[in-house]
């Protein structure tokens, strides 16, 4: 009778923030269940050590993902795990994104230590945040609010928030829930208005192309989410036809409905004065060209303008 051969140890690369080990870990257990060994590898990147800077003026696309990537490429790491929203709109030729995780709720989420908070559009409060889009989508639909930076990892902001730095902070559900935060969500933006980042609330597995073909494809059984993926497929396709990475207030949400694969994104300007939307359908098969086109036509509607204006504003 045949034994089966020892399960290959997978050295799991991710970042060391306690949001990105519960991701790793949550992979480790499912790469565990499927029979094989798992060690996490801990690798800094340039968007957890420069933190005094708002990520648009960091200057780099992949800011968390770029030393994980040098990982898979000298072979210190066999798989990387990244929060899919932060994964640059290109992959590099060499690497791939082998698999999706199962995503969560992806709705932006206000958090205070004040349960009686409540956000209206006459609100004058300080929301702390670092995204771009975000900050965009509340000068659109909650003028009277100011923003302030609030880089770091969660429990930092966290801090941030107990110091006053700001009255409220906003955030993505996910790393909120994951995180046994969710006490302290005080408001729940709809995910029509707030539209999300491409790719929020799942997690995406990166590779080296010339790993193993047996051994991706294991890997992809064990941890891919076969609708997730094919939602994330549609997403990215836009965000790579926008040219835009996590520092251009782009948003995107593809959903499988009864009539098929839904996305729904566009673009905001900075000053959240012009807002471009819109809705398109297609089957599951046709994800990339779905997102292409609905990113192709944004960009015919005025979002190539928009674009160049942040482009500009940045270079001044």
């Amino acid at each position: 009778m045949q034994t089966n051969p020892i399960p290959t140890t997978i050295r799991i690369g991710t970042r060391g923030s306690k949001l990105a080990l519960w991701q790793a870990n949550a992979t480790a257990d499912k790469l565990t269940a499927a029979g094989f060994a798992a060690e996490l590898v801990i690798i800094s990147t340039k968007g957890d050590q420069v933190l005094d800077k708002s990520l648009d003026k960091i200057g780099s696309k992949g800011v968390f993902t770029e030393e994980l990537e040098v990982g898979l490429r000298d072979g210190s790491i066999d798989i990387a795990v990244h929060s899919a929203k932060d994964v640059q709109s290109s992959i590099p030729d060499d690497l791939e994104l082998l698999a999706f995780m199962e995503r969560e709720q992806v709705n932006d989420v206000l958090l205070s230590f004040d349960p009686e908070f409540k956000l209206t559009p006459e609100s004058k409060v300080v929301i702390g945040t670092s995204s771009t889009r975000r900050k965009a989508l509340l000068k659109k639909y909650y003028p009277q609010v100011s923003t302030a930076e609030s880089r770091g990892n969660l429990q930092t902001r966290l801090q941030k928030l107990e110091n006053k730095q700001f009255d409220v902070l906003l955030l993505a559900y996910a790393g909120v829930f994951r995180m046994g935060y969710d006490n302290l969500i005080v408001h729940t933006f709809p995910e029509t208005q707030f539209v999300p980042a491409a790719g929020q609330g799942s997690v995406a597995i990166e590779c080296a192309r010339s790993l193993d073909p047996e051994v991706k494809q294991q890997l992809k059984a064990a941890l891919d989410h076969a609708d997730t993926h094919v939602c994330l497929l549609a997403e990215r396709a836009f965000l790579r036809t926008m040219e835009g990475g996590c520092s251009i207030p782009s948003f995107a949400l593809a959903t499988l409905t009864a009539e098929g694969l839904q996305i729904e994104g566009g673009l905001v300007s900075l000053d959240g004065q012009t807002l471009l939307q819109e809705t398109m359908t297609a089957t599951p098969a046709q994800a990339e060209e779905l997102g292409i086109r609905l990113a192709t036509s944004i960009l015919a509607q005025g979002g190539k303008e928009i674009l160049e204006s942040i482009k500009a504003q940045r270079e001044e």
